[in-house]
């Protein structure tokens, strides 16, 4: 018990079931933050397939594997960089050459391919902000690009989810915690323990516990394996979405009172 606590009930200012209640609530999940393409969005890999077509065009040959295990979850000019650097190759126009490409691709790629929702994306969603909790999209997708994939699925802000961020609204992203952090400010979280983010690479992972994050969830619909995420350490790792929900209900459970 908090030295605050044990001083109002000594004062006889509250009860011992009121230090719980607000014990409770200081425990409580507030947010959640879900990484989009391979965690909520399916979108067959069609982002790693493009990056691997952008660098490769310029002449090498870089297995989408090998894309896969450098690039995941990455904003997606640092992801080229990353593909390059693990051959060696620091060349900053060339990185710039190939993201251009990349993104002229991937504009026509999502305009006539299918995209829909991973399992139960929706439906947890709501279960969530029916709880209170938020529900929060990051992603290391631009704006633009991100906003058109919400679109086309048919998520609306304010019924599905609350807020967007995005890798081309802050200064450093993954693994760095600065999308979570905004996404805080933005609703007025300031305990990091009350947030729990979810994504399918070990990025994701990492980028949830540099922000602080009570639970780090990794999920197999993407990117990573379940050995791949197990590297990350993360709190749990889960198969379908809708297994999240077990996990938020055993942390918010009332704690009993004494």
């Amino acid at each position: 018990m908090q030295a605050t606590e044990q001083r109002l009930l000594a004062t006889g200012t509250c009860s011992v079931r009121t230090v719980h209640f607000h014990k409770q609530i200081e425990n409580m999940i507030r947010m959640v933050v879900f990484d989009m393409a391979g965690t909520t969005v399916d979108e067959k890999n069609v982002v790693y397939k493009t990056v691997r077509s952008a660098i490769n065009e310029k002449g090498f040959d870089f297995s989408l594997d090998e894309v896969l295990a450098e690039a995941a979850g990455k904003e997606k000019l640092q992801a080229i960089k990353s593909v390059l650097a693990s051959k060696g190759i620091t060349d900053e126009k060339l990185a710039g050459e190939m993201f251009t490409n990349f993104v002229a691709q991937l504009d026509e790629a999502y305009r006539i391919q299918e995209i829909t929702e991973q399992p139960n994306a929706t439906k947890l969603f709501r279960a969530l902000r029916s709880m209170g909790i938020f529900v929060v999209l990051n992603t290391g997708y631009n704006k633009q690009t991100a906003e058109s994939l919400v679109e086309k699925i048919g998520w609306q802000q304010g019924v599905d989810y609350d807020v967007l961020v995005t890798a081309s609204e802050v200064a450093e992203n993954r693994p760095r915690p600065d999308m979570i952090l905004l996404a805080m400010g933005e609703l007025g979280i300031t305990d990091p323990a009350q947030v729990i983010k979810v994504g399918d690479s070990t990025i994701d992972v990492e980028e949830g516990q540099n922000a602080g994050c009570l639970i780090n969830v990794g999920i197999t619909t993407g990117a990573h394996t379940y050995e791949q995420l197990q590297t990350a350490n993360p709190t749990f790792i889960i198969n379908n979405l809708i297994e999240l929900l077990p996990i938020v209900d055993k942390e918010n459970a009332p704690i009993s009172a004494v």
